[in-house]
């Protein structure tokens, strides 16, 4: 019997044997036992968004943060969003603005509205940033576009405190940020 490969995949092998193609399975059980191992091993795959939610109901803030952590690490925006809230607020960890702006941030540039209202009232409170009313403007109206309830009311309120030249400037950096696709704003 004469047997040559043609191709190798990690699924399968393709073979002429006796002069027919055949198609050969290769570790038929591979896949889900790599499946169960990452599962297993993954912390990500594990983490459950709803989990950190019903512990955050529960005031368990330290499995809040382990439920969320892998989340947000991989991109996800709400995920960002939460941990954004942890460390402003100090649940279940030290509050650190810092770090909270780092997550808010994240999520605010995948167009999270939530997370460009938060950004909006750390600018308009100067926390983990300097005061810039003009910045809050810019993320306030931002979120508002993006249909958070909230943020109309709040950019309402710190237009009041802008001066025609800053209102002028704010107008600029909503343009720029979203032709920016709210990346580095």
């Amino acid at each position: 019997m004469r047997l040559r490969r043609l191709r190798d995949s990690w699924f399968t092998e393709l073979m002429w044997v006796g002069g027919q193609l055949k198609i050969m399975i290769k570790q038929i059980l591979a896949l889900p036992i790599l499946s169960l191992f990452l599962l297993i091993a993954n912390p990500v795959a594990s983490a459950d968004y709803q989990r950190g939610v019903d512990a955050a109901l529960q005031r368990d803030f330290v499995t809040t943060l382990r439920e969320w952590s892998p989340l947000a690490e991989q991109g996800g925006a709400t995920s960002q969003f939460q941990l954004g809230w942890l460390y402003y607020e100090g649940n279940g960890v030290t509050q650190n603005y810092e770090t909270a702006l780092k997550w808010y941030r994240l999520a605010a540039e995948q167009g999270y509205a939530y997370a460009q209202s938060a950004l909006g009232r750390m600018y308009a409170d100067g926390h983990g940033v300097s005061q810039d009313y003009t910045r809050a403007y810019m993320w306030f109206s931002i979120a508002a576009s993006l249909w958070d309830p909230d943020a109309g009311k709040q950019r309402d309120l710190v237009t009041n405190k802008l001066t025609a030249a800053q209102l002028k400037a704010a107008y600029r950096l909503v343009h720029e940020c979203v032709q920016k696709n709210f990346k580095g704003c």
